[in-house]
């Protein structure tokens, strides 16, 4: 109970901490002070932070315990204040209490229970930053300083629920280029024409290879613009295309089979949001399963994205309420997180393979 008490105030102390991605430095410092009071040796990189379990060998496996401190700004819609950690009947109201702080809680209070006790294995827990705009700065620029990591537990709104696969996330920025003309007069080459040509192709095309657990490819067209005024032929039409991936297309891959289907002019902003997933196998999901957890795949992106190693998502809270106005956790998901977490880990054993 007092980690539960403890968990609960460090929540609602990041709630009142406005803490929008790129903006993380005033709930870092109040993390790491908090921490430091309580008697841990806390490492630091930009408004990342992590803590390593004492006695640590590097003979034995490294466990991950992760989760983000960042959040999104507050929608339209909120009927309580979205930085005052509002409680009623059992529920805690206030931005990012869902995703992620109830995560970032509870994973904190789990690595204080099992580092008081020699397990088969190496533990850090990582309070990670720009999570939200899968920034630079956040996990990726924080992992290359940390010891070789076997396995990592991502905390994320899933009810508690193992994620055992992740879609990935590639964003491409398409052009078709026309020729301008006068509307009035049969000249011209009207872009947005060529373009709604290859959008048909992005929402009806159907990769073949589909996952068990995350389905198929989806592409989705998101934004379009063209056009300068109602008399002038558009020369150009750009549009922007939202695609997550499954296991079985990386993302390089999937942009090369796709620059070869479409006419327009394709780039992708990035190749380093792929898939991930972890074998059913696997240690710590077999003792998920046999504790009456469903594993899943889940279509949201997370830091998971950013791991070379094999990790599981998983966290009290529920993914709808991310995002939404009075986004709110219920107390008793921070406890039964806390206990499930402590039940998941304590004795697990994994070698350097276990995939």
């Amino acid at each position: 109970m007092e980690h539960y008490y403890e968990a609960i105030d460090i929540l609602k102390g990041m709630i009142r901490i406005p803490s929008f991605s790129r903006e993380e430095e005033a709930v870092a410092n109040f993390l790491q002070e908090t921490w430091q009071k309580a008697g841990h040796n806390v490492h630091r990189k930009g408004n990342n932070l992590w803590l390593i379990a004492p006695g640590f060998d590097f003979s034995k496996p490294t466990i991950l315990l992760n989760s983000h401190i960042d959040t999104v700004k507050p929608v339209a819609g909120w009927t309580k204040d979205p930085f005052v950690p509002t409680e009623e009947e059992g529920v805690i109201y206030g931005l990012g209490s869902n995703d992620a702080a109830a995560s970032v809680v509870s994973l904190y209070e789990t690595f204080v229970v099992i580092s008081r006790k020699q397990q088969a294995y190496n533990l850090i827990f990582l309070a990670s930053c720009e999570e939200e705009v899968s920034g630079k700065q956040g996990i990726e620029s924080v992992l290359p300083d940390l010891p070789r990591i076997d396995f990592a537990l991502v905390g994320e709104p899933t009810g508690m629920h193992p994620a055992i696969a992740e879609k990935g996330l590639m964003v491409l920025d398409c052009t078709a280029i026309g020729k301008s003309g006068h509307a009035a007069r049969n000249e011209g080459i009207n872009a947005i024409t060529l373009a709604l040509k290859d959008i048909e192709w992005f929402n009806s095309y159907q990769f073949p290879k589909q996952s068990e657990l995350l389905g198929p490819v989806k592409m989705t067209v998101t934004m379009i613009q063209a056009g300068t005024q109602h008399n002038v032929i558009p020369d150009r039409c750009e549009f922007t295309v939202d695609i997550r991936t499954n296991e079985y297309y990386p993302n390089k891959e999937l942009f090369e089979l796709i620059a070869k289907a479409v006419d327009c002019e394709v780039k992708a902003r990035s190749f380093r949001l792929n898939s991930s997933s972890i074998s059913p196998d696997h240690p710590f999901v077999a003792r998920a399963v046999m504790m009456g957890k469903t594993p899943f795949g889940s279509p949201t992106l997370s830091d998971q994205a950013l791991m070379s190693f094999p990790s599981v998502k998983i966290g009290p809270g529920d993914s709808a309420r991310s995002h939404s106005a009075d986004e709110y956790i219920e107390e008793i998901e921070i406890r039964e997180a806390i206990d499930t977490y402590v039940r998941l880990l304590d004795g697990l054993h994994l070698s350097h393979g276990d995939k």
